[in-house]
């Protein structure tokens, strides 16, 4: 393609050459609307999960956020920590399908463009969306051990979380020896 010049072909016919750069143009235009349609298309998607019982309902957005949150008369009942979780869990539901229709309106936008840019799209949407029902891949974290009791009578510290006495202000002595 390319000549002694470096431009080849493109320079013995102009015509062809603006009719190249035209079509060009007119098929990078046509994708950046499909994008856009994608983009648009994905911004609108809303998914809805209810719990078993029906109690909580949760819709999410495309990017994950809860866009709605409704219950029932049942969770009148319910004790705190188990309307949590079933908030919790019913929005995770909901996030766990972002992934697959955000891949129908890829397929339905885009076809079979841009296969790598979908399948890191797809791929980051699953990990950051996984489905709640399968378990985890990561075993849990033991708690730490707790280390014990020095010797010679000292007290062990205070165990993680535990709430400590307050502080005795310093004494106007003790700021000025103090090196720090």
């Amino acid at each position: 393609m390319t000549g002694p010049n470096g431009l080849g072909d493109l320079m013995r016919d102009p015509d062809e050459t603006i009719r190249r750069m035209d079509d060009w143009a007119a098929g990078f235009a046509a994708k950046a609307q499909r994008y856009q349609a994608a983009q648009e298309q994905t911004e609108r998607l809303r998914l809805t999960a209810a719990s078993p019982d029906g109690a909580v309902s949760v819709t999410v957005g495309a990017d994950g956020t809860v866009t709605d949150l409704t219950f029932s008369n049942k969770i009148k009942s319910f004790p705190l920590e188990e309307l949590s979780r079933q908030i919790l869990t019913t929005m995770r539901r909901a996030q766990s399908g972002i992934a697959d229709r955000v891949a129908g309106v890829m397929a339905e936008q885009l076809g079979d463009e841009d296969p790598d840019t979908r399948g890191a799209l797809l791929g980051s949407l699953r990990g950051r969306f996984p489905d709640p029902d399968e378990p985890d891949e990561q075993p849990p974290v033991p708690p730490a051990p707790v280390p014990p009791a020095p010797a010679g009578g000292a007290a062990a510290p205070p165990a993680p979380g535990t709430p400590q006495p307050p502080r005795r202000p310093a004494a106007p002595e003790d700021e000025d020896n103090n090196p720090w």
